[in-house]
């Protein structure tokens, strides 16, 4: 899980895992609005990593069933991710304060009001 994207995905995993080990990757997806496979994925990653356990268990004559325990590694993981996470929102939203104010600027200095 190298890119921003999947650092945000394991982030929100683990939070989601935290507070409920035994939904299902299909609400996992739905919540997330990513595919079944991302989730598949990224949880196989976090379970290799040794952030997630997964634990199988028969729920039902059709259908296995999985607990995701998060580890006290993925405790810290997730704490790491989402600080860092923090940091780049921070940053983004100090570059569209600046946008913001460049561009009120602009249309006061260029009398931009009267075309609205």
């Amino acid at each position: 899980m190298n890119s921003e994207f999947e650092k945000d995905i394991a982030r929100r995993l683990l939070k989601m895992l935290a507070e409920d080990p035994n939904i299902s990757q299909r609400n996992m997806a739905a919540q997330m609005g990513v595919s079944l496979g991302k989730i598949n994925y990224c949880l196989s990653q976090l379970a290799k990593k040794g952030f997630i356990i997964i634990k199988h268990f028969q729920g039902s004559a059709k259908k296995k069933q999985y607990a995701y325990v998060v580890t006290s590694k993925g405790l810290a993981e997730k704490a790491d991710l989402t600080f860092r996470f923090l940091k780049i929102k921070l940053a983004e939203y100090e570059e569209i304060k600046r946008q913001i104010k460049e561009l009120s600027l602009e249309v006061d200095r260029e009398d931009l009001r009267r075309f609205l």
